[in-house]
């Protein structure tokens, strides 16, 4: 075997594969583009998510120096496009992390930490970004990724989405999402409220055009 086709074959081994299906359903595109007119004018973007949208919490675990909450809430991307949705990616899960004693009297940061490419569930930005921020009395919410960890299709390798398609939906889910915590967390008291995140995650905070204080 020619250093050539080892070199071809070992590409083909090691790297792994995105959009192997392709572009997606044209009609999906259409419409999650036509959506997208609405979720780019901030004000039209904040009345699309109620104040009361309902979050279910799963878990509260309680550590040495913070508390831990779980919990869970149906992507509002779903109501709008149910069929561009795909049922795994609806229930949308994040992890709560905040100090159990607050050094300030006035405030209580939050800032809300999306994946990087590749970050599946929750313990690699738990441990290297939320808690310890916990030592500058900045507490974390985590989300999970759309088409990642128990949100991620069961026919789908690792990170690699099979549409160009999925991309659009991971944003469109995002954005939402976030709109979502941040009113949530606003109502239990936290605040300041951010928006961070790393590769990919950094990408979709670019474009998250909610300013924290039109949210009242």
């Amino acid at each position: 075997m020619s250093i050539s086709r080892l070199d071809k074959l070992y590409r083909r081994i090691l790297l792994t594969k995105f959009f192997v299906k392709g572009w997606g359903n044209p009609n999906h595109i259409l419409r999650l583009f036509q959506f997208r007119k609405e979720i780019s004018n901030r004000n039209k973007c904040v009345d699309l998510i109620p104040k009361d949208y309902p979050v279910t919490i799963l878990n509260e675990q309680s550590f040495e120096d913070y508390q831990l909450i779980e919990g869970t809430f149906h992507s509002p991307l779903a109501h709008f496009l149910p069929d561009v949705v795909i049922p795994e990616v609806r229930p949308a899960r994040f992890q709560l992390i905040f100090p159990k004693k607050w050094k300030s009297n006035t405030y209580r940061p939050l800032c809300i930490h999306l994946a990087g490419t590749g970050d599946h569930h929750f313990w690699k930005r738990r441990n290297v970004m939320a808690v310890p921020l916990l030592k500058h009395d900045i507490s974390a919410l985590i989300l999970e990724n759309p088409f990642y960890g128990l949100r991620k299709p069961k026919d789908q390798f690792r990170s690699s989405l099979h549409n160009v398609s999925d991309i659009f939906v991971m944003g469109g889910c995002l954005m939402l999402e976030c709109l979502v915590l941040l009113r949530w967390c606003e109502s239990l008291g936290f605040g300041p409220l951010g928006i961070s995140g790393l590769s990919m995650g950094g990408h979709i905070w670019k474009f998250q055009k909610i300013k924290i204080q039109e949210l009242g």
